[in-house]
């Protein structure tokens, strides 16, 4: 992305550089819903399943009370989320045509088997309480986690493909990539490894979301026996989520390093191709854009060779050298990233997710104790706050991953300058990106009033649902708000 300088006014601006902060704006907008609705229907099922085992009313009532905050993100995640694919009609029109016959067909699989198999079971759910068996209506509440689940692998191996393709073919005639092999797509290396990480992202979003609501209420209630138990199941959840990001967004970024040096070399701010290169802890280099040097750095010796190859003396790739390589691969260009953007924007993704991990851990050191926990006042404001946590770094995590990759929308196949629609001008594009953020504005407003509203009124009073005869529909009311 370009950025507003004294000498370039809001006329210079191209199409270009607003369909681009046109389809950021909207896309991490999209995903501040995406891993909260994954991460929470998990909960949800979980609860619902041991009301199912065990009759406990406790457990009816968590599963409706999360349910409700379930189905809001659920909606706004749907409606931003048809937004933003209708972009790539709009903005990207030279990109659909380049690679539709690719991007396409994970977009119907997960349209036709993913997001349709979600909503018609979540409407089985919401509805089917007084109408179905226990035992189906409790498989309907597990379909849509696995619709849902389905959905971001779908999405990802459509992003994947423009990280890493494969199954492909360049038409000579048409100048388009057709695809070969959707099998290959599916299974792509990047694909993989891209969505453990996001799965693991989505729970640790999910838990810690389930943490800080029951640590609000065992604030106002220290005695409240039902948030304990939820505090504590969020806690493990948070734990074995944390440690699984951290984890999977390893072995990701060591395959970024193979795939995509440019942008894992940015990452480093990683200048010169060093064996045993160290790993950068803090940097400044000079106020550009696209510095070639460090000035100021803080590193630890030898410490991104073993990241990235697991290896002492492991040669990395160096942006310089890197850029070097490009042009003489691709012809003349810059094929550098905004080195700031991407060395920040990763650190802050994983700083943020230690420090997750740690809240988790002292957490969980201090409900060893019986009711110290519940006691523990600066704890428990702590937790509240940190349901921000991994929104920010889910946010910082997709900044990383887009940005790194410029100029590539596609990488090594297409640019981004190439990609926008060539007849869509800068005041259709400036319009519609007002437009939308007026708009998501105000859905951020009454999605936050609604979350905070629901999340603080917390489950129904205890003995509010008769105990359901075995095999036989229970009489309760639709899941709405």
């Amino acid at each position: 992305m370009r950025f507003f300088t004294p000498a370039r006014s809001l006329r210079d601006v191209s199409a270009l550089d607003l369909a681009r902060w046109q389809f950021a704006i909207t896309t991490l907008y999209h995903f501040l819903f995406v891993p909260v609705t994954i991460g929470l229907v998990w909960f949800v099922a979980a609860f619902q399943t041991a009301w199912h085992r065990t009759h406990d009313e406790r457990w009816l009532r968590l599963t409706r009370f999360f349910g409700k905050l379930f189905l809001i993100n659920f909606a706004l995640g749907v409606v931003t989320g048809i937004v933003q694919e209708f972009q790539f009609g709009m903005n990207w029109s030279a990109y659909s045509k380049y690679v539709g016959d690719i991007f396409g067909a994970p977009l119907a699989m997960e349209g036709l088997a993913a997001f349709f198999l979600e909503s018609t079971f979540l409407g089985l759910w919401i509805f089917g309480w007084d109408r179905l068996k226990p035992k189906v209506h409790l498989a309907t509440i597990w379909i849509v986690a696995i619709g849902t689940t389905a959905s971001a692998y779908f999405i990802l191996a459509a992003n994947s493909w423009m990280q890493h393709p494969v199954g492909y073919k360049l038409n000579p005639v048409t100048h388009r990539a057709e695809m070969t092999s959707i099998a290959q797509i599916l299974t792509n290396s990047t694909l993989i490894r891209a969505f453990g990480h996001t799965i693991a992202a989505a729970a640790l979003t999910g838990s810690m979301l389930v943490l800080g609501v029951a640590a609000w209420h065992l604030r106002k209630r220290p005695g409240d026996a039902l948030f304990g138990v939820v505090a504590r199941i969020a806690l493990w959840a948070t734990l074995v989520a944390a440690f699984s990001t951290v984890l999977l967004g390893h072995t990701q970024a060591q395959l970024m390093t193979k795939q995509q040096p440019m942008k894992m070399a940015a990452a480093e701010a990683l200048y010169q191709t060093k064996t045993g290169a160290p790993f950068s802890l803090f940097d400044i280099g000079s106020w550009q854009r696209r510095p070639t040097k460090s000035l100021v750095s803080i590193a630890i010796p030898h410490g991104l060779s073993i990241l990235a190859d697991n290896s002492w003396n492991a040669k990395v790739q160096g942006i310089n050298d890197i850029q070097a390589a490009y042009v003489a691969k691709y012809g003349p260009g810059d094929y550098r990233p905004i080195v700031g953007v991407d060395y920040w924007s990763f650190r802050i993704m994983s700083g943020l997710g230690f420090l997750a991990l740690l809240i988790a851990a002292a957490g969980l050191w201090l409900a060893r104790a019986p009711g110290r926990l519940e006691r523990s006042g600066r704890y428990l404001r702590v937790a509240v706050w940190a349901i921000a946590l991994p929104l920010a770094a889910n946010l910082a995590g997709w900044i990383f991953t887009e940005m790194g990759r410029q100029p590539w929308v596609v990488q090594g196949l297409l640019l981004t300058k190439n990609a926008v629609s060539p007849t869509v001008g800068p005041w259709s594009v400036g319009l519609t990106l007002a437009g939308f953020t007026a708009l998501y504005g105000v859905l951020a407003a009454v999605e936050g009033l609604l979350m905070i509203r629901a999340a603080q009124a917390g489950p129904e009073p205890e003995g509010t649902y008769p105990a359901p005869a075995d095999g036989a529909p229970i009489t309760l009311p639709a899941l709405t708000y």
